[in-house]
């Protein structure tokens, strides 16, 4: 197999495998009550710190109008809060709510036990293959 063969053949299973690896994780869910829209959004505010509502559609990909429907849902919940933006009055800002905070550590916290298990079935090998990829997928990430 030519160097570039095997590169794209590496690129190609590195990324399904990303991607399976991530589908699986959003899978382990603490409950059906979100949507992953929501779910999503919460993440990104729980990672960014509190935004506007054109803020989170931006990072989120999607239309402002969507948002401001996912926002007033997670509102609804309590798992978000507006507040005045402190410099422009036609804007607010949006951030977690303690109950946000905790739904998204609770999240985080069934997806990390999830993949506990799956570690526990690798042998010690294969945890530390696994420990040096994921310093090179961080590297790679710009992280």
């Amino acid at each position: 197999m030519s160097g570039d063969t095997h590169e794209r053949s590496l690129a190609s299973r590195l990324r399904l495998a990303v991607v399976r690896l991530n589908r699986r994780l959003r899978a382990q869910r603490i409950g059906d009550d979100l949507t992953l829209t929501q779910v999503a959004a919460l993440s990104t505010l729980h990672k960014c710190g509190a935004l506007t509502p054109g803020q989170l559609a931006a990072k989120e990909g999607v239309q402002p109008p969507s948002m401001t429907r996912v926002i007033a849902a997670l509102e609804e919940l309590g798992f978000v809060e507006r507040r005045p933006h402190p410099t422009d009055g036609r804007q607010a800002i949006v951030e977690l709510s303690d109950s946000g905070l905790a739904y998204v550590h609770k999240a985080i916290s069934v997806r990390e036990a999830w993949l506990d298990r799956k570690l526990a079935d690798l042998g010690d090998e294969e945890r530390e293959v696994l420990s040096q990829a994921a310093e090179i997928i961080d590297r790679m990430a710009g992280n």
